[in-house]
């Protein structure tokens, strides 16, 4: 079944992991950098991992129904659905899984480790998605770290805004 479906499961894996990664870091460093609190960055991890992964979802539903070939569907409704799954379970698992550093670690810490292991997700992903394209993987890989770094950059700065506004 993998082997058949693996245009889904590829697209749907490919996509939460990137977009699962990079909100969620900038998500982490905001919510961090305006609160200080545990508490907050877990509930933020844990919301955003099932908001997200079904809005996620939905976006890659509409966007696989809407790929024609000609005047017919790309992709058939099996293929619709399970790439729509594959998305939902791979944003929802990747976002979820930056709570075990928040949970065993203190806060500053533990979003140091969630940076540096969402930066190496997104590195493995592009390289391993650069050599089954034979494309050069050093572009590839410093188009999203690059975009991740300044999404961080953003979140922190906001987040800091915040903090600023409320004291």
């Amino acid at each position: 079944m993998l082997k058949k479906y693996s245009h889904q499961l590829t697209t749907a894996v490919s996509f939460g992991l990137t977009s699962g990664v990079i909100t969620t870091l900038g998500m982490i460093v905001g919510l961090n950098s305006a609160t200080s609190s545990r508490l907050a960055v877990v509930a933020g991890i844990l919301v955003m991992a099932i908001a997200d992964g079904l809005a996620d979802a939905a976006g890659m539903h509409l966007s696989e129904e809407s790929e024609m070939e000609g005047n017919k569907n790309k992709h058939s409704q099996k293929e619709v659905w399970i790439t729509t799954l594959f998305t939902f379970l791979s944003v929802c698992g990747f976002i979820s899984i930056f709570a075990i550093p928040v949970l065993l670690f203190p806060i500053d810490t533990a979003v140091t480790i969630s940076v540096a292991w969402g930066m190496l997700l997104l590195v493995v992903l592009n390289y391993y998605l650069a050599k089954i394209r034979s494309e050069d993987s050093r572009k590839i890989i410093s188009e999203h770290v690059v975009l991740a770094i300044f999404v961080i950059l953003i979140s922190y700065l906001i987040g800091e805004l915040i903090a600023l506004w409320f004291r």
